[in-house]
């Protein structure tokens, strides 16, 4: 089995425990990326197109593919699932095709897909500039969210309670998108729809999370995650907790949004991360993105719910069903939350043994490197990395995920930050 991989625009090393995955899962797995540097991956199964036009990349698979006849093109970066499916429509291989990746990727489209299609969304309006804002604001109500179209990682995502509010939020973000890499790592070429800002009204109620697939007409939510964090005015979407607390007749409303989303967004045969929100009882999608989440929510999905979401990828990839069940808890506790620190140039990360040897801990993956910005909002919302434990309850999960997040340090550039700042939840 030969799978190929794309990154449009390479994203450090971030995917390569994933890519690991892969090839235990049985799959010979070959790298394409569109920009990226030249010792990325074994040198027999990595090509560097040198380009991101999506011409360019096309045309480096179809002579590749031509010598090592892939079964199927994966990826696991937003910004490459356009770059994918244009690829697989190519070389004649399973995909979801370019315009529900586009559907899929670009949250203006996906709304109006979603309206069309009668599923349950908040209310919205692309908002070319702040008087566009500040009159859909008038006319939702505030509190609103104001958030990219083209968007990833909540980056420049912001809750408005006022028109001042809405004034300094709407510039920040929209010098913000115009240099944020999930924009720019796009392919060249394509038609990505508006690259702007998009108003929406505020959802009162919990955030969920699902690793999902659809297949033809059944959609399975392989796992379910509580988002338990304190919100603020911004999403810095870092403490989850799984099993749900969502009960089977909410499971069900969730699932049926969810199913309405997909086939909404053209989805029929894909890997899916949902996020829902609940508003007055009811749920509300948030977004439906055609890859699997980030972080490590394929290891809470496993750990779980018995549900692997790589291995869905690399089924679907080659156009196999995927061996899905609905979703099903395995009684595990765990908590998760994405590493937060002060904003800085990173000189170096400690984490102890005491956390790193722990049998507690299921997930830590620090991606910061030395030399790395971190920027906070209103500037950005980049990470340290991320941490999982797990305990008899969510309440001793959650006690030692803290604890263990305290004792990880951070010592930033002298000239930026001086002196070890501990890591925290938020």
């Amino acid at each position: 089995m030969k799978l190929l991989t794309i990154e449009t625009v390479q994203y450090l090393t971030y995917y390569h425990g994933r890519y690991q995955q892969v090839e235990e899962l049985g799959a010979e797995l070959f790298v394409l990326n569109g920009e990226g540097t030249e010792d990325f991956w074994p040198a027999d199964r990595y090509r560097l197109a040198g380009s991101k036009k999506i011409d360019d990349i096309v045309a480096v698979a179809r002579e590749w593919h031509a010598q090592e006849h892939f079964d199927g093109v994966i990826t696991f970066s937003e910004s490459s699932v356009i770059t994918v499916a244009a690829v697989a429509e190519a070389l004649g291989l399973p995909g979801i095709g370019v315009p529900a990746a586009v559907c899929s990727r670009n949250k203006y489209l996906m709304r109006r897909a979603y309206e069309r299609a009668g599923a349950p969304i908040p209310s919205f309006r692309l908002a070319r500039t702040l008087d566009d804002a500040l009159t859909a604001a008038a006319d939702f109500g505030y509190p609103v969210i104001l958030k990219p179209t083209l968007g990833a990682g909540s980056h420049f995502v912001f809750r408005v309670d006022n028109p001042a509010e809405m004034a300094e939020h709407y510039a920040e973000a929209a010098e913000g998108i115009s240099d944020l890499f999930w924009v720019n790592s796009e392919a060249d070429g394509v038609d990505l729809g508006p690259n702007g800002l998009l108003v929406e009204s505020f959802l009162s109620g919990r955030e969920y999370l699902m690793e999902a697939v659809v297949w033809d007409d059944e959609v399975y939510l392989g796992s379910v995650v509580d988002r338990i964090t304190a919100e603020g005015g911004t999403f810095d979407d870092d403490v989850h907790h799984a099993p749900t607390s969502l009960g089977d007749e909410d499971l069900a409303k969730v699932r049926a949004a969810v199913k309405a989303g997909a086939h909404a967004q053209g989805l029929r045969r894909s890997v899916m991360h949902a996020e829902v929100r609940f508003h007055e009882g009811e749920p509300y999608l948030l977004e439906i993105a055609a890859r699997v989440g980030g972080g490590g929510l394929d290891l809470i999905a496993r750990k779980t719910a018995d549900h692997d979401p790589i291995k869905a990828v690399v089924d679907i990839g080659r156009g196999v069903r995927p061996d899905v069940r609905h979703f099903r808890p395995t009684g595990v506790h765990i908590t998760a939350m994405c590493l937060i620190s002060e904003a800085g140039v990173v000189e170096h990360v400690e984490v102890p043994a005491e956390v790193s040897e722990s049998d507690k801990v299921f997930l830590l993956k620090i991606t910061a490197r030395p030399g790395d910005v971190i920027r906070r909002p209103p500037h950005g919302n980049t990470i340290l990395g991320f941490l999982g434990t797990t305990g008899a309850s969510q309440e001793e999960a959650f006690r030692t995920m803290n604890d263990f997040a305290s004792k990880i340090r951070v010592t930033f550039a002298p000239e930026v930050a001086p002196g070890p700042e501990p890591v925290h939840a938020s």
